[in-house]
């Protein structure tokens, strides 16, 4: 065989993935569709005007802060470290 040939041979294989489509059933995804929906607590939230009513940016950042803030722990004196005496007879 030549290279020709051969090279004809594999274009007519890879081609051949390319001959049919495939055949979905009607109502393929549904069962993602019906997740999805089932997962969304107000359908109509995205024509929602005015979503971010009752506090305002400054508040916001100020109250974000202070949470942040809480977290932070005041440095303490180490004093000698605990040592585990279980068993030491003291």
């Amino acid at each position: 065989m030549t290279t020709r040939t051969i090279a004809g041979i594999v274009a007519l294989l890879l081609l051949q993935g390319c001959s049919t489509a495939p055949r979905f059933e009607q109502n393929f995804g549904a069962s993602v569709r019906a997740n999805v929906a089932a997962q969304t607590i107000d359908p109509r939230g995205a024509a929602n005007a005015n979503p971010a009513a009752g506090i305002d940016g400054p508040a916001a950042r100020a109250a974000h802060e202070r949470y942040q803030q809480s977290f932070i722990q005041p440095g303490s004196a180490a004093s000698a470290p605990l040592l585990n005496t279980l068993g030491s007879g003291k």
